[in-house]
Protein backbone atom coordinates (compact mmCIF):
# COMPACT_ATOMS: atom_id res chain seq x y z
CA UNK A 1 0.00 0.00 0.00
CA UNK A 2 1.36 3.09 -1.28
CA UNK A 3 -0.37 6.19 1.24
CA UNK A 4 1.13 8.71 -1.57
CA UNK A 5 -0.74 6.79 -4.22
CA UNK A 6 -3.17 8.96 -6.44
CA UNK A 7 -6.43 7.23 -7.57
CA UNK A 8 -7.83 9.35 -10.33
CA UNK A 9 -11.44 8.02 -12.40
CA UNK A 10 -13.47 9.12 -15.06
CA UNK A 11 -17.42 9.01 -15.64
CA UNK A 12 -19.59 8.50 -18.52
CA UNK A 13 -22.69 10.68 -18.70
CA UNK A 14 -24.78 8.37 -17.76
CA UNK A 15 -22.87 7.51 -15.22
CA UNK A 16 -22.56 11.27 -13.83
CA UNK A 17 -26.92 11.02 -14.77
CA UNK A 18 -27.69 7.88 -13.47
CA UNK A 19 -25.98 9.07 -9.77
CA UNK A 20 -27.94 12.23 -9.84
CA UNK A 21 -30.93 10.45 -10.02
CA UNK A 22 -30.24 7.66 -8.18
CA UNK A 23 -31.08 9.47 -4.33
CA UNK A 24 -27.99 8.22 -2.86
CA UNK A 25 -24.55 7.33 -3.05
CA UNK A 26 -22.13 4.45 -3.33
CA UNK A 27 -18.91 2.83 -1.26
CA UNK A 28 -16.67 0.94 -2.88
CA UNK A 29 -14.09 -1.69 -0.98
CA UNK A 30 -10.30 -1.40 -3.02
CA UNK A 31 -7.86 -4.12 -0.73
CA UNK A 32 -5.24 -3.67 -3.74
CA UNK A 33 -5.00 0.42 -3.10
CA UNK A 34 -5.89 -0.14 0.78
CA UNK A 35 -8.82 2.34 0.38
CA UNK A 36 -12.67 2.55 0.87
CA UNK A 37 -14.27 5.14 -1.71
CA UNK A 38 -16.91 7.12 -0.66
CA UNK A 39 -18.71 8.18 -4.28
CA UNK A 40 -21.23 10.88 -4.01
CA UNK A 41 -23.40 13.59 -5.42
CA UNK A 42 -22.85 17.22 -4.36
CA UNK A 43 -25.76 18.62 -6.62
CA UNK A 44 -23.39 19.70 -9.62
CA UNK A 45 -21.04 16.58 -10.29
CA UNK A 46 -19.94 13.11 -8.89
CA UNK A 47 -17.29 13.55 -5.98
CA UNK A 48 -14.95 10.89 -5.07
CA UNK A 49 -13.65 10.57 -1.52
CA UNK A 50 -10.87 7.96 -0.36
CA UNK A 51 -9.85 7.11 3.24
CA UNK A 52 -7.05 4.79 4.15
CA UNK A 53 -7.71 1.03 5.64
CA UNK A 54 -5.28 -1.63 6.11
CA UNK A 55 -6.86 -4.75 3.31
CA UNK A 56 -10.45 -3.60 3.48
CA UNK A 57 -12.62 -6.06 1.83
CA UNK A 58 -16.32 -6.54 2.71
CA UNK A 59 -18.72 -4.32 3.58
CA UNK A 60 -22.38 -4.62 4.80
CA UNK A 61 -25.07 -1.64 5.73
CA UNK A 62 -27.79 -1.83 8.15
CA UNK A 63 -29.66 1.06 8.44
CA UNK A 64 -27.28 3.95 10.38
CA UNK A 65 -24.49 1.27 10.58
CA UNK A 66 -21.92 0.15 8.29
CA UNK A 67 -19.55 -2.93 8.48
CA UNK A 68 -16.41 -3.42 7.31
CA UNK A 69 -13.80 -6.06 6.99
CA UNK A 70 -10.22 -5.14 7.17
CA UNK A 71 -6.98 -7.05 7.80
CA UNK A 72 -7.09 -7.90 11.16
CA UNK A 73 -10.84 -6.12 12.31
CA UNK A 74 -14.03 -6.28 11.35
CA UNK A 75 -15.51 -3.11 12.50
CA UNK A 76 -18.97 -0.81 12.68
CA UNK A 77 -19.41 2.31 12.00
CA UNK A 78 -22.47 4.17 12.71
CA UNK A 79 -23.72 7.90 11.20
CA UNK A 80 -23.27 10.58 13.37
CA UNK A 81 -25.26 12.99 11.06
CA UNK A 82 -25.75 15.64 13.81
CA UNK A 83 -21.88 16.16 13.77
CA UNK A 84 -21.38 15.53 9.54
CA UNK A 85 -22.44 19.39 8.99
CA UNK A 86 -18.88 20.46 11.29
CA UNK A 87 -16.84 17.81 10.29
CA UNK A 88 -14.97 19.76 7.55
CA UNK A 89 -14.10 23.85 9.81
CA UNK A 90 -12.90 25.40 6.82
CA UNK A 91 -16.20 23.60 4.48
CA UNK A 92 -19.26 23.57 6.51
CA UNK A 93 -21.47 21.36 5.10
CA UNK A 94 -19.32 19.49 2.88
CA UNK A 95 -20.92 16.17 3.91
CA UNK A 96 -24.27 15.19 5.01
CA UNK A 97 -23.26 11.63 6.68
CA UNK A 98 -20.44 11.02 9.06
CA UNK A 99 -19.57 6.93 9.72
CA UNK A 100 -17.70 6.66 13.11
CA UNK A 101 -16.23 3.45 14.50
CA UNK A 102 -18.27 2.14 17.39
CA UNK A 103 -17.46 -1.19 17.97
CA UNK A 104 -13.82 -3.22 16.56
CA UNK A 105 -13.84 -7.29 16.43
CA UNK A 106 -10.31 -8.24 16.51
CA UNK A 107 -10.52 -10.94 14.27
CA UNK A 108 -6.82 -11.28 13.45
CA UNK A 109 -6.25 -12.37 9.66
CA UNK A 110 -8.83 -14.59 8.96
CA UNK A 111 -8.90 -13.42 5.66
CA UNK A 112 -12.07 -12.23 5.91
CA UNK A 113 -14.38 -11.67 2.68
CA UNK A 114 -18.07 -10.73 2.63
CA UNK A 115 -19.53 -9.52 6.05
CA UNK A 116 -23.19 -9.22 7.00
CA UNK A 117 -25.54 -8.14 9.70
CA UNK A 118 -28.56 -10.51 10.42
CA UNK A 119 -30.58 -8.84 13.35
CA UNK A 120 -28.35 -9.06 16.27
CA UNK A 121 -25.76 -11.28 15.17
CA UNK A 122 -23.10 -10.35 12.39
CA UNK A 123 -21.50 -13.17 9.74
CA UNK A 124 -18.58 -13.07 7.98
CA UNK A 125 -16.72 -15.64 5.64
CA UNK A 126 -13.43 -16.51 6.90
CA UNK A 127 -11.87 -17.25 3.76
CA UNK A 128 -8.41 -18.94 5.24
CA UNK A 129 -10.73 -21.17 7.67
CA UNK A 130 -13.34 -22.27 4.72
CA UNK A 131 -15.98 -21.32 6.91
CA UNK A 132 -19.05 -19.36 7.37
CA UNK A 133 -18.30 -17.28 11.08
CA UNK A 134 -20.24 -15.18 13.46
CA UNK A 135 -18.39 -12.45 15.47
CA UNK A 136 -17.82 -13.40 19.16
CA UNK A 137 -16.68 -11.32 22.27
CA UNK A 138 -14.74 -14.17 23.32
CA UNK A 139 -12.89 -15.76 20.33
CA UNK A 140 -11.51 -14.37 17.31
CA UNK A 141 -14.40 -15.62 15.80
CA UNK A 142 -17.26 -18.88 15.83
CA UNK A 143 -17.59 -21.06 13.04
CA UNK A 144 -20.88 -21.58 12.43
CA UNK A 145 -20.97 -23.55 8.74
CA UNK A 146 -18.79 -24.94 6.73
CA UNK A 147 -19.35 -27.26 2.97
CA UNK A 148 -19.55 -30.67 3.70
CA UNK A 149 -16.32 -31.74 1.33
CA UNK A 150 -14.32 -29.53 3.69
CA UNK A 151 -13.01 -32.32 6.40
CA UNK A 152 -11.33 -29.78 8.89
CA UNK A 153 -11.28 -26.45 10.36
CA UNK A 154 -8.00 -25.60 9.72
CA UNK A 155 -6.67 -22.17 8.12
CA UNK A 156 -5.62 -23.46 4.82
CA UNK A 157 -8.03 -22.02 2.56
CA UNK A 158 -8.92 -24.70 1.15
CA UNK A 159 -11.74 -24.17 -0.92
CA UNK A 160 -11.38 -20.08 -1.01
CA UNK A 161 -15.29 -19.49 0.58
CA UNK A 162 -15.81 -16.32 -0.50
CA UNK A 163 -19.29 -14.41 -0.65
CA UNK A 164 -22.21 -14.45 1.26
CA UNK A 165 -25.87 -14.29 0.13
CA UNK A 166 -28.57 -13.21 3.25
CA UNK A 167 -32.64 -14.43 2.09
CA UNK A 168 -34.96 -13.39 4.83
CA UNK A 169 -32.60 -12.05 7.44
CA UNK A 170 -30.49 -15.63 7.69
CA UNK A 171 -27.72 -16.71 5.84
CA UNK A 172 -28.32 -19.03 2.77
CA UNK A 173 -26.32 -18.96 -0.07
CA UNK A 174 -22.20 -19.02 -0.54
CA UNK A 175 -19.67 -18.80 -3.15
CA UNK A 176 -16.59 -21.03 -3.38
CA UNK A 177 -14.04 -21.47 -6.25
CA UNK A 178 -13.64 -25.35 -5.74
CA UNK A 179 -15.42 -28.38 -4.17
CA UNK A 180 -11.89 -28.88 -2.82
CA UNK A 181 -10.19 -30.05 0.76
CA UNK A 182 -6.81 -29.54 0.41
CA UNK A 183 -4.61 -26.01 0.79
CA UNK A 184 -4.71 -23.92 -2.40
CA UNK A 185 -6.28 -26.85 -3.82
CA UNK A 186 -8.89 -24.59 -5.75
CA UNK A 187 -6.46 -23.07 -7.92
CA UNK A 188 -5.59 -25.91 -9.89
CA UNK A 189 -9.40 -25.47 -11.33
CA UNK A 190 -9.76 -21.47 -10.86
CA UNK A 191 -11.21 -21.03 -14.64
CA UNK A 192 -14.31 -23.89 -14.45
CA UNK A 193 -14.75 -24.87 -10.42
CA UNK A 194 -16.79 -22.48 -8.83
CA UNK A 195 -19.39 -23.68 -6.87
CA UNK A 196 -22.59 -21.82 -5.23
CA UNK A 197 -23.86 -23.57 -2.36
CA UNK A 198 -27.12 -23.36 -0.41
CA UNK A 199 -25.92 -22.99 3.56
CA UNK A 200 -29.47 -24.51 4.73
CA UNK A 201 -29.06 -28.02 2.74
CA UNK A 202 -25.63 -28.27 2.49
CA UNK A 203 -26.10 -29.12 -1.03
CA UNK A 204 -24.12 -27.93 -4.42
CA UNK A 205 -26.92 -25.92 -6.20
CA UNK A 206 -24.13 -24.77 -9.57
CA UNK A 207 -21.06 -26.21 -10.40
CA UNK A 208 -18.61 -25.10 -13.18
CA UNK A 209 -18.92 -21.10 -12.36
CA UNK A 210 -15.78 -19.31 -13.33
CA UNK A 211 -13.94 -17.62 -9.68
CA UNK A 212 -18.01 -16.41 -8.49
CA UNK A 213 -18.50 -13.81 -6.07
CA UNK A 214 -20.75 -11.84 -4.33
CA UNK A 215 -24.15 -13.76 -3.97
CA UNK A 216 -26.77 -11.60 -4.06
CA UNK A 217 -30.80 -12.23 -3.14
CA UNK A 218 -32.79 -9.66 -4.74
CA UNK A 219 -36.22 -8.96 -6.14
CA UNK A 220 -36.99 -12.73 -5.26
CA UNK A 221 -34.25 -13.94 -7.58
CA UNK A 222 -30.35 -15.20 -6.90
CA UNK A 223 -27.72 -12.92 -8.48
CA UNK A 224 -24.24 -13.98 -8.57
CA UNK A 225 -21.09 -12.50 -10.98
CA UNK A 226 -19.27 -14.93 -12.40
CA UNK A 227 -16.02 -13.35 -11.96
CA UNK A 228 -13.65 -14.65 -14.21
CA UNK A 229 -16.02 -14.84 -16.96
CA UNK A 230 -17.34 -11.66 -16.29
CA UNK A 231 -20.65 -12.21 -16.34
CA UNK A 232 -24.13 -11.40 -14.31
CA UNK A 233 -26.11 -14.59 -13.68
CA UNK A 234 -29.53 -15.10 -12.46
CA UNK A 235 -29.41 -18.60 -11.16
CA UNK A 236 -32.45 -20.81 -10.38
CA UNK A 237 -32.11 -21.76 -6.49
CA UNK A 238 -34.02 -25.11 -6.99
CA UNK A 239 -31.85 -26.42 -9.89
CA UNK A 240 -29.39 -24.17 -10.56
CA UNK A 241 -30.13 -23.19 -14.06
CA UNK A 242 -28.74 -19.91 -15.12
CA UNK A 243 -29.37 -17.01 -17.04
CA UNK A 244 -26.45 -14.71 -18.02
CA UNK A 245 -28.20 -11.36 -18.07
CA UNK A 246 -24.88 -9.05 -19.41
CA UNK A 247 -21.34 -9.56 -19.77
CA UNK A 248 -18.54 -6.68 -18.77
CA UNK A 249 -15.31 -6.20 -19.36
CA UNK A 250 -13.75 -6.92 -15.80
CA UNK A 251 -13.33 -9.37 -13.45
CA UNK A 252 -16.05 -8.39 -11.51
CA UNK A 253 -16.64 -8.74 -7.67
CA UNK A 254 -19.34 -6.39 -5.63
CA UNK A 255 -22.57 -5.85 -6.73
CA UNK A 256 -25.35 -3.00 -5.17
CA UNK A 257 -28.91 -3.06 -6.33
CA UNK A 258 -31.01 0.40 -6.54
CA UNK A 259 -34.43 -0.14 -7.84
CA UNK A 260 -34.15 -1.49 -11.65
CA UNK A 261 -30.27 -0.89 -11.32
CA UNK A 262 -27.52 -2.97 -10.33
CA UNK A 263 -23.75 -1.27 -9.66
CA UNK A 264 -20.88 -4.10 -10.39
CA UNK A 265 -17.58 -3.64 -9.27
CA UNK A 266 -15.16 -4.56 -12.32
CA UNK A 267 -11.54 -5.47 -11.85
CA UNK A 268 -8.48 -5.98 -14.09
CA UNK A 269 -6.03 -8.79 -13.55
CA UNK A 270 -2.74 -8.06 -11.84
CA UNK A 271 -1.56 -12.01 -10.33
CA UNK A 272 -1.11 -14.06 -13.28
CA UNK A 273 -0.28 -16.55 -11.23
CA UNK A 274 -3.57 -17.14 -9.25
CA UNK A 275 -6.07 -14.78 -12.06
CA UNK A 276 -4.54 -15.89 -15.45
CA UNK A 277 -6.10 -18.46 -17.76
CA UNK A 278 -9.30 -16.85 -17.24
CA UNK A 279 -12.35 -16.34 -20.21
CA UNK A 280 -12.96 -12.91 -19.20
CA UNK A 281 -9.43 -13.05 -20.34
CA UNK A 282 -9.79 -14.15 -23.65
CA UNK A 283 -12.94 -11.85 -24.28
CA UNK A 284 -11.43 -9.07 -23.83
CA UNK A 285 -8.67 -7.20 -25.09
CA UNK A 286 -8.32 -5.05 -22.18
CA UNK A 287 -10.12 -5.01 -18.25
CA UNK A 288 -11.11 -2.09 -16.94
CA UNK A 289 -11.34 -1.22 -13.11
CA UNK A 290 -14.27 0.40 -11.87
CA UNK A 291 -17.97 -0.09 -11.87
CA UNK A 292 -20.74 -0.62 -14.28
CA UNK A 293 -24.67 0.26 -13.88
CA UNK A 294 -26.38 -2.23 -15.37
CA UNK A 295 -30.12 -1.99 -16.32
CA UNK A 296 -31.25 -5.14 -14.78
CA UNK A 297 -34.80 -5.39 -17.15
CA UNK A 298 -32.41 -5.01 -20.08
CA UNK A 299 -28.92 -6.38 -19.42
CA UNK A 300 -27.78 -2.61 -20.96
CA UNK A 301 -25.07 -0.75 -19.85
CA UNK A 302 -26.59 2.53 -17.90
CA UNK A 303 -22.97 4.36 -17.35
CA UNK A 304 -19.78 3.48 -16.03
CA UNK A 305 -16.71 5.10 -13.52
CA UNK A 306 -13.32 4.08 -14.27
CA UNK A 307 -10.66 4.12 -12.69
CA UNK A 308 -7.63 5.21 -14.85
CA UNK A 309 -4.54 5.28 -11.75
CA UNK A 310 -3.72 3.92 -8.71
CA UNK A 311 -6.48 1.60 -8.31
CA UNK A 312 -7.00 -2.05 -9.88
CA UNK A 313 -8.69 -4.24 -8.07
CA UNK A 314 -12.46 -3.64 -5.92
CA UNK A 315 -13.80 -6.08 -3.53
CA UNK A 316 -16.92 -4.76 -2.51
CA UNK A 317 -19.90 -1.82 -3.47
CA UNK A 318 -22.53 -0.67 -1.22
CA UNK A 319 -25.44 2.02 -1.74
CA UNK A 320 -25.91 4.42 1.03
CA UNK A 321 -29.58 5.38 0.25
CA UNK A 322 -30.82 8.98 1.12
CA UNK A 323 -27.20 10.29 1.79
CA UNK A 324 -25.28 11.89 -1.00
CA UNK A 325 -21.86 13.34 0.53
CA UNK A 326 -20.67 10.78 3.01
CA UNK A 327 -17.54 10.70 5.17
CA UNK A 328 -16.27 7.86 6.59
CA UNK A 329 -14.03 7.80 9.44
CA UNK A 330 -10.74 5.78 10.51
CA UNK A 331 -10.02 4.52 13.90
CA UNK A 332 -6.13 5.78 13.44
CA UNK A 333 -7.38 9.19 12.04
CA UNK A 334 -7.62 11.65 15.50
CA UNK A 335 -11.40 13.02 13.89
CA UNK A 336 -12.73 9.40 14.80
CA UNK A 337 -11.76 10.70 19.08
CA UNK A 338 -12.64 14.26 18.79
CA UNK A 339 -16.35 13.01 17.76
CA UNK A 340 -18.77 12.27 20.51
CA UNK A 341 -21.82 11.03 20.63
CA UNK A 342 -25.03 9.93 22.99
CA UNK A 343 -28.38 9.23 22.38
CA UNK A 344 -29.54 12.74 23.57
CA UNK A 345 -26.49 15.00 21.91
CA UNK A 346 -23.43 14.80 19.57
CA UNK A 347 -20.37 16.87 20.16
CA UNK A 348 -16.97 17.76 18.24
CA UNK A 349 -14.34 18.23 20.96
CA UNK A 350 -11.71 19.95 19.29
CA UNK A 351 -9.25 23.20 20.88
CA UNK A 352 -11.56 25.52 18.37
CA UNK A 353 -14.89 24.53 20.66
CA UNK A 354 -13.01 24.50 24.24
CA UNK A 355 -14.68 27.21 26.16
CA UNK A 356 -11.96 29.91 27.00
CA UNK A 357 -10.78 30.46 30.77
CA UNK A 358 -11.42 33.39 33.12
CA UNK A 359 -8.34 34.78 35.14
CA UNK A 360 -9.60 32.52 37.89
CA UNK A 361 -9.11 29.16 35.51
CA UNK A 362 -12.51 28.28 35.60
CA UNK A 363 -14.29 28.34 32.30
CA UNK A 364 -16.64 31.00 31.05
CA UNK A 365 -19.84 30.15 28.94
CA UNK A 366 -19.17 30.56 25.10
CA UNK A 367 -22.48 32.66 24.37
CA UNK A 368 -23.36 31.67 20.53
Amino acid sequence: MNDSLQILCNTSTGFHDWLARAGGSLVVSTYQAGKVAMIGWNGAQVTLLMREFDKPLGIATSGNRLLLATRNEVTIFANAKALAFDFSEERPGAYDALYVPRVSHHTADLHTHDVAFCGSKIYCVATRFSCLAELSDEFNFKPVWKPRFVSDLVPEDRCHLNGLAIRDGRPRYMTALGETDAPGAWRERKADGGLLIDVESNEIIARGLSMPHTPRWHDGKLWVLNSGAGELLVVDPFDGRREVVCRLPGYLRGMAFVGDYAVIGMCKIREKHIFGGLPVQAANERLLCGLTVVDLRSGETVGQLEFTQGCEELYDVRFLAGIYRPMLLNLARPESRQAMTNPESSFWLRPSNEMPLNEAGAARAVVA
